[in-house]
């Protein structure tokens, strides 16, 4: 089957020449599919997992239909978090930058942050393209310092982490501030009920591309080490001599777990930076500027604070907690392994964690399980096996407890008594059956 290329789109001569630039040889599943339909003016709702091209599935559309002669703004984009907007503005000024056209586009990211006041100045030449978050373009629109009345498409970037992060109200208010024939972009990773309410409000039929989740890529690896009571953190130290990662994101369930893991990394001599929701505007700056200079081998991140940024060249992914729910591991481990790169999952898991590791073995995902000790791997058996086994009591078993005596006190050690006695009653029941046989 012959495979589909960027040329077989109907872009204009400077697109091709940027997707060049980009190096980007033949459009993702998502690219391939989307493409067509916001060329075509179609609404569209996007769902495919982390790492898969959503961004540039709505970017390059969007700036091949620019149109520099409307003194107006023509597209808004929007996504959750200020580093999640700036990222977009940065490969959007990239790919106009690749262009090369002699049109004088003019793009403006609006965040929280900044001076609002300088920000307005700035808006008496109005944008062909606005980036930023909702919070703040809402509160320009009603400043009456920007319009977006008159914008052809609207994009909802990580729809999903919009919906938990409480942003999706402001969301509302600018589309119903939006022409009502607006194309609809919506990209993420997961569409919740929720989400799915909110959509029918302002899509018509709109045209719905969803990406499999790609469970178990060739290129990468899942291991399991069972915690038995230990430490995570010596678990952790303990990989770090048996992997040394080029980069790794440590994932943990919360902020305060995330505080307590990145703290005893540290104190080991981990090479550990930390990211999450409850930092402080600048120090989440400053911590993202210190990613992308690598400074740091290891992050200690929430999935929230994960799913807001962009980390390149991720090589391991170590999963200090499991998360309770499938998606949530299938997005983690989405950070490595990108655009065809190896990459590495190793989970610690608990009893507690056994349903979740059947339920994403069922799945198709392929896991091995490991322990290291002194900077080697050791392939184990699954820890407490028996809770993979299926619980068949026979006619036997339930005649033989039938007869075990119960005791009055119960002392130490009386289950294993129980069970001794019900396995020798046992025992007899099966010779007596035989010998009448």
């Amino acid at each position: 089957m012959k495979k589909q290329t960027f040329e077989a789109f109907s872009f204009h001569p400077f697109m091709h020449k940027a997707i060049r630039k980009l190096n980007f040889q033949e459009p993702t599943e998502i690219q391939a599919k989307v493409i067509p339909a916001i060329l075509n003016r179609e609404s569209v709702i996007g769902k495919s997992r982390t790492g898969s091209g959503k961004t540039h599935a709505f970017l390059l559309p969007l700036v091949n239909q620019l149109n520099p002669e409307k003194d107006h703004v023509q597209f808004v984009i929007t996504a959750p978090t200020r580093e999640l907007a700036t990222q977009l503005y940065d490969e959007l000024k990239k790919i106009i930058q690749y262009a090369e056209t002699a049109h004088q586009w003019k793009m403006k990211l609006l965040t929280g942050g900044t001076d609002k006041q300088r920000m307005m100045e700035k808006l008496k030449s109005q944008p062909h393209i606005i980036v930023g978050t909702p919070g703040r373009i809402l509160d320009l629109v009603k400043e009456e310092a920007l319009s977006i009345f008159k914008a052809s498409s609207f994009v909802i970037d990580e729809a999903d982490l919009m919906l938990d992060l409480g942003f999706i109200q402001e969301v509302d208010q600018l589309l119903v501030r939006s022409n009502q024939d607006i194309q609809l972009l919506v990209f993420s990773a997961t569409i919740p009920e929720k989400l799915e309410h909110f959509l029918k409000k302002y899509l018509r039929n709109p045209t719905y591309v969803k990406i499999e989740e790609h469970f178990s890529p060739e290129k990468m690896e899942h291991r399991l080490i069972a915690l038995k009571h230990r430490e995570e953190a010596d678990i952790i130290n303990e990989i770090s001599k048996a992997i040394n990662p080029y980069l790794a994101i440590i994932f943990t369930n919360g902020k305060e777990q995330a505080n307590v893991l990145s703290a005893a990394l540290q104190a080991k001599g981990l090479n550990a930076g930390l990211i999450h929701g409850g930092l402080a505007p600048r120090e989440r700056k400053r911590v993202l500027k210190d990613i992308q200079n690598l400074r740091y081998q290891y992050i200690v991140a929430t999935d929230l604070a994960a799913r807001g940024i962009d980390i390149k060249g991720v090589s391991h992914v170590i999963n200090a907690q499991l998360p309770k729910e499938a998606h949530f591991y299938i997005h983690r481990v989405g950070r490595t392994a990108r655009a065809g790169l190896e990459g590495t999952a190793i989970s610690l898991y608990n009893e507690e964690d056994l349903h979740l590791i059947e339920k994403l073995e069922l799945k198709g995902l392929k896991f091995t399980y490991m322990d290291v000790r002194n900077g080697e791997w050791h392939e184990t058996k699954p820890w407490n096996k028996r809770a993979h086994r299926t619980n068949v009591k026979t006619d036997l078993d339930k005649e033989a407890w039938k007869r075990v005596r119960k005791q009055k006190k119960v002392k130490p050690g009386y289950k294993k008594k129980m069970k001794q006695q019900q396995s020798d009653i046992k025992r007899k029941l099966s010779k007596k059956n035989k010998f009448r046989k």
